[in-house]
C-alpha cells in the first residue's frame, strides 16, 4: 500500500521528472503522438495489474483472482465517491439467473432522470462492477445521470451472446420499472469501455434489427469494433502500452466459439452495412491503444450514415485511462467527453 501511495505522490511531479523516472526517452507513435509523461511512468510501475504480464496459460478464473488481488491496494487508495453520489444494488432476472446491477444516483436528480446502462471493460472475460466503481460514480456525478452498472456474465463460461442477452434483459427491466426507478424511459442510454463499448454498440444495432426501442445515446470508450483485428494500430502498438495484441487475441478466443462470426455486426459493429437511425454517439479513443484505429473508424462509419457523432482521441493516453484518475488530466478529459454526451443524452 505504501508503494501505491508513493506512486500517487510521484505522479504529481512535473512531466520532465516522470519521463526521467520511467527510464527511457519520451515514447512516440506514427503521427507524432507523444506518450503522456504520467502514463509513461505508470507503465513502468504497474506490476501485476498490467495485462501484458498475465500468464495466459492459466484459467480465466485464476487470472480473475490474480487481478482482483493486485487491485486491492489500489482500490484502498481510491478517492471516495463524489459528494452527493450514492449507490445501491439491484437483482435483475436474466436467462442465466440473477444479474447484479448497481445504481448510482445523485440527491438532486428528479424522479424522471436520464439513465445510462454501463457495461465494464475487461475483454468480455475479466473485471466487474467493483473494478469500475470509482469511474461509474464519477460518471454519474459528471453526467448528472443515473448510472446502472451491470455485472454481466463473462466468457469463457458464458460466451457470445450471453453478455448481449444480459444487456437486453437490463434494458427491458429499466423500461418496465422506470417509474419505480425514477427514470425517463425515453432517455435510457448505453455505454461502456473496451469490451463494454463493443457490447454497447452491438446492442444498439441488434435492438434496431429486432424492432425494439433504441437507446437514447451511446457512449463508446475505446470500443472494440473489429474482431478481425485488421487495423494499423493493433500492429503498431502490439506491445508495451498496457493492452497488447496477444491479450486481445486471447480475449477473442474466450468470447467467440466460431471464427466465421468475426464479421457479424452483432460482434464487430464496424462491419454493419447500414447504421442509419442508430443512436447519437460519443466515441473516445487513446493514442497509444491497440484499439485506437478501429474506434476512430467506427466514429467515421457512424458519421457516414448521418448519425450525430462526437469523436475524441486523447493522443498521449493508453487503454484503460478512465480507471487511472491518479494521472494528471484524466478527470478533465472525462469531463470533456461527458460534456459532449450531455448534448445527446
Amino acid at each position: 500500500m505504501i508503494y501505491i501511495y508513493l506512486i500517487r505522490l510521484i505522479l504529481n511531479l512535473p512531466g520532465i521528472f516522470l519521463i526521467w523516472l520511467s527510464g527511457s526517452r519520451q515514447k512516440s507513435t506514427k503521427g507524432n503522438r507523444k506518450l503522456d509523461p504520467g502514463f509513461q511512468f505508470l507503465l513502468k510501475h504497474m506490476g501485476k495489474v498490467d495485462p501484458s504480464k498475465i500468464d495466459l496459460s492459466l484459467s480465466s478464473s485464476d487470472i480473475r483472482k490474480i487481478i482482483s488481488n493486485a487491485q486491492d491496494d489500489i482500490k484502498s487508495l481510491e478517492k471516495p465517491l463524489a459528494k452527493g453520489v450514492s449507490y445501491k444494488d439491484h437483482q435483475v432476472k436474466g436467462e442465466g439467473g440473477s444479474i447484479r446491477v448497481r445504481e448510482y444516483t445523485l440527491k438532486e436528480l428528479s424522479n424522471n432522470a436520464p439513465a445510462l446502462i454501463y457495461f465494464h471493460g475487461g475483454g468480455w472475460v475479466l473485471m466487474n462492477i467493483e473494478s469500475h466503481h470509482a469511474f461509474t460514480g464519477f460518471l454519474s456525478k459528471t453526467l448528472e445521470t443515473k448510472i446502472f452498472s451491470v455485472d454481466y456474465r463473462l466468457a469463457p463460461e458464458n460466451p457470445y451472446p450471453a453478455a448481449l442477452n444480459d444487456f437486453d434483459a437490463v434494458f427491458d427491466w429499466l423500461e418496465l420499472n422506470h417509474a419505480e426507478l425514477g427514470i425517463d424511459p425515453r432517455r435510457i442510454s448505453v455505454g461502456g469501455d473496451s469490451a463494454g463499448g463493443n457490447l454497447s454498440a452491438c446492442i444498439s444495432i441488434r435492438r434496431q434489427a429486432e424492432g425494439k426501442n433504441l437507446p437514447k445515446a451511446q457512449l463508446l470508450i475505446y470500443p472494440v469494433t473489429d474482431l478481425t483485428f485488421s487495423s494499423d494500430s493493433i500492429e503498431e502498438l502490439a506491445e508495451g502500452f498496457f493492452l497488447t495484441r496477444e491479450v486481445m487475441y486471447w480475449f477473442r478466443d474466450k468470447y467467440l466459439e466460431a471464427e466465421e462470426s468475426f464479421k457479424d455486426p452483432f460482434i464487430s459493429p464496424l462491419f454493419a452495412k447500414n447504421l442509419s437511425h442508430q443512436p447519437p454517439a460519443v466515441v473516445v479513443t487513446a493514442g497509444f491503444d491497440v484499439l485506437r484505429d478501429e474506434g476512430e473508424a467506427y466514429a467515421r462509419l457512424l458519421k457516414s450514415f448521418d448519425v450525430e457523432t462526437y469523436y475524441h482521441e486523447y493522443q498521449g493516453y493508453i487503454h484503460g485511462f478512465v480507471n487511472m484518475e491518479m494521472v494528471k488530466g484524466v478527470n478533465d478529459s472525462i469531463i470533456k467527453f461527458c460534456n459532449d454526451f450531455k448534448k445527446i443524452n
